[in-house]
């Protein structure tokens, strides 16, 4: 029997937070209710869930000021990766977003690698613009130099 839930945060392939949705009775019971993902359809729920974005709106705000700053910082900022090299300049190895991470911790710039955006990890010697999301409305970029040792 479907029973209907108000989602108090994103949840994969079923809605988003806020969103009213049907789901089986043993799904909310045993697996979102617990979970904290959803809660019954309530008006109080309903004041949780409000007053919860806009907790959220504010401390995004806050944040906000301090990623921008960051963002100056890493526009300025250049690293440089060294990679042992084989024949014809080819990387043993690769370069990840742990080593760009470690390179710019090296230069006074904590990062969680999570934040910076490679598509695949870097196989080749020469100069990329490598994307870091420090905020979801700041994005930067940071030049990484690879060289060989």
């Amino acid at each position: 029997m479907p029973v209907e839930v108000l989602l108090m945060a994103d949840v994969k392939d079923l809605g988003s937070e806020g969103d009213v949705v049907k789901v089986s009775d043993g799904y909310a019971r045993n697996y979102l209710l617990p979970r904290g993902v959803a809660a019954p359809v309530t008006e109080a729920t309903r004041r949780k869930l409000a007053k919860q974005r806009a907790e959220r709106a504010a401390e995004l705000e806050s944040q906000l000021g301090g990623a921008r700053e960051m963002a100056g910082r890493l526009a300025k900022a250049s690293v440089t990766v060294t990679v042992k090299t084989g024949d014809g300049e080819k990387l043993y190895g690769s370069v990840t977003a742990s080593d760009i991470a470690d390179a710019l911790k090296a230069q006074g710039i904590e990062l969680d690698r999570g934040q910076i955006e490679l598509d695949s990890a870097i196989k080749d010697l020469g100069v990329f613009d490598v994307s870091v999301r420090l905020h979801p409305q700041v994005d930067a970029k940071v030049k990484v130099w690879v060289v060989e040792e």
